[in-house]
């Protein structure tokens, strides 16, 4: 049996960035705010804390201490322990890792605007807004447009290429995330981003969740992309 007791929950090794969203949420939602359940129905629940699987209460338990809410992408992902323990590790792992905040949001963003998940493009344009990226710089990323700040637009483009390339990259691709400042190792990172985001972004595709009441500012959906 394993020992609960060491384990990290979502928010535990990102604090910071928790606490970006416990601000946000403080000042965008009173208690009482509802929710845009959006143009598609879902047959998956929403789950509460008391309500999941037995398995998925300590993450869920972790995000209502540390945010003050359950996200209801996490909330729908619940009802399967696997996937949402398996998204809690690698979430906080990523988030421990080198990039700063914005840099991750910028990655995130990319690659839910790659897989069009609605959900995670409306939080992660409000969580990169947060971490201070350039109103600009988001608005492009919404439009799967390269930002302007050459070290994000790297970064952007890598996790881009990844997944339209299926991870087949070429030394070209290596060698302009480099030039702009990131290191060899931060590529193998960027995957760790990637595993984040497919988990999220599929999960979300799917099961279709509510969109939260701080994320509805940036909602966003298809017709956005710049063909």
């Amino acid at each position: 049996m394993s020992d609960h007791r060491n384990r990290t929950y979502l928010g535990r090794n990102c604090p910071a960035f928790f606490l970006l969203i416990g601000s946000l949420i403080a000042s965008a939602m009173p208690c009482d705010a509802q929710v845009t359940t959006g143009d598609l129905m879902s047959d998956y629940k929403v789950y509460t804390i008391e309500t999941a699987p037995e398995k998925s209460k300590p993450a869920l338990q972790g995000l209502k201490q540390n945010v003050g809410l359950v996200p209801n992408l996490a909330a729908t992902m619940a009802g399967s322990p696997v996937l949402i323990n398996g998204f809690d590790g690698a979430f906080g792992n990523f988030h421990g890792g080198s990039f700063t905040g914005a840099e991750r949001q910028v990655l995130l963003l990319t690659n839910a605007v790659a897989n069009r998940s609605a959900w995670a493009v409306a939080f992660h344009s409000t969580m990169a807004l947060k971490e201070g990226v350039d109103p600009a710089d988001v608005q492009a990323l919404r439009e799967r447009r390269v930002p302007k700040n050459a070290r994000l637009a790297a970064l952007s483009e890598l996790t881009r290429q990844l997944i339209e390339k299926r991870g087949h990259l070429g030394e070209a691709d290596l060698s302009a995330f480099r030039e702009a400042g990131f290191d060899r190792d931060q590529v193998l990172e960027v995957i760790a981003g990637l595993a984040v985001s497919v988990m999220a972004n599929y999960a979300g595709s799917i099961t279709h969740p509510p969109l939260d009441a701080p994320f509805q500012a940036q909602a966003w959906n298809e017709t956005m992309l710049k063909r």
